[in-house]
């Protein structure tokens, strides 16, 4: 048999890619404060501890001006944070 079918194909994974531990606005009114950072995410166990950078995604909808500091905003996250009065703050 030749070996082109002996060899598993499994697809192609870049060995350099990025992967995100996400997070929506949904899940950010269960948060408490007016502060949300990584302590407060891992606090409340939206994030496991330290593994990954975190995304705030725009699903669902916050009430209250917080100031959030993640590693990545999506756009409609970043523009519902700053329609309810609050900030997004990316970290390095």
């Amino acid at each position: 048999m030749p070996l082109y079918r002996r060899t598993p194909k499994r697809g192609f994974k870049p060995l350099n890619r990025t992967e995100w531990s996400v997070v929506n606005l949904s899940s950010l009114g269960r948060v408490d404060g007016a502060i949300i950072d990584l302590a407060a995410l891992e606090a409340n166990g939206l994030i496991r501890q330290g593994a990954r950078p975190v995304k705030i995604l725009g699903r669902g909808d916050i009430d209250r001006a917080v100031t959030v500091s993640a590693h990545a905003f999506s756009a409609s996250a970043r523009e519902k944070i700053e329609a309810a009065g609050g900030t997004a703050k990316v970290i390095e």
